[in-house]
């Protein structure tokens, strides 16, 4: 055989690998194509449910939020009659009323002194003879003076 027969065969020998190698890898690819089919055939099967609960989920979010936002309203207009009416109770009976209390607590009074003249019931008194109380501190916390 010459040189040129066996390189011949070398080269004719180096295709054959190549191919074997090129076939062998795209049958591996049409494996793997193949498996990536079935699963994302799956995968759509079970998402189209999913996506169809997900809908169902979002609307009745949907509803219950447009009940919470009517209810939401009417505690809005709630509050708001209860602020009026509570301003307009005030201003109509409050001054009435302070004015009664100060009456009953002047006739109280007026009554409390004249039965004080003279104890009907024997009733001890609190004055201590010989003792003086202390007389009036003059200016509050805010005047005295620290010492420094």
């Amino acid at each position: 055989m010459s040189g040129g027969e066996v390189a011949g065969i070398l080269v004719a020998v180096f295709w054959a690998i190549l191919v074997s190698f090129l076939a062998l890898v795209l049958v591996r690819l049409a494996q793997t194509l193949k498996a990536t089919t079935k699963m994302v055939a799956e995968v759509s099967g079970q998402a189209v449910p999913l996506l169809a609960d997900a809908s169902a989920t979002v609307r009745s979010a949907h509803t219950q939020l447009a009940r919470v936002d009517a209810i939401a309203a009417d505690v809005q207009e709630v509050t708001a009659n209860a602020s009026a009416l509570s301003s307009t109770v005030s201003s109509a009976f409050g001054g009435p009323l302070v004015k009664v209390a100060a009456f009953g607590y002047g006739v109280r009074r007026a009554i409390g002194k004249k039965g004080a003249t003279a104890p009907a019931d024997g009733a001890k008194r609190t004055v201590v003879v010989g003792r003086t109380l202390p007389g009036a501190r003059r200016g509050g916390r805010r005047n005295r003076r620290s010492k420094d």
